[in-house]
């Protein structure tokens, strides 16, 4: 019986992006008949898709080359995502914050789907070093 602890293959990552991508875009249907502000939904979906070019770079950088100094590179810019994020999301605050507010409840939305399959394709996975089943 496996164990939390096991380590596991790395889950993939078209998934976990296409349903935060989906949650995303569910989310302007829900501004318009709220009548809420477009440029929050606008302001996180474009942050949305610059956070998962950056994470297709990494992974593509991660692929073409195996060494240790390109695993350091991918976490560095894995890490720079989620600051450049908070960092825009600051500024939009400092000026408006029910734009900011908005467009940051609105790409969290889109990261809890795609972190939450994720974690479940991980956990439900083939243990690292086996075959699926």
């Amino acid at each position: 019986m496996p164990t939390w602890t096991q380590p596991r293959s790395a889950p993939p990552v078209a998934l976990p992006a296409i349903a935060g991508t989906a949650v995303i875009a569910l989310a302007l249907p829900v501004f318009l008949i709220a009548g809420w502000r477009v440029a929050g939904w606008g302001l996180a979906a474009v942050l949305w898709v610059g956070s998962e070019g950056l994470s297709w770079f990494v992974q593509r950088l991660r692929a073409r080359t195996g060494n240790l100094a390109a695993a350091g590179v991918a976490g560095f810019l894995m890490l720079f995502r989620a600051i450049a994020v908070m960092v825009v999301v600051f500024a939009v605050v400092t000026t408006n914050k029910w734009l900011g507010l908005s467009a940051a409840l609105t790409y969290a939305a889109g990261y809890t789907a795609s972190l939450g399959l994720s974690l479940v394709a991980y956990y439900t996975g083939p243990e690292a070093g086996r075959a699926s089943s």
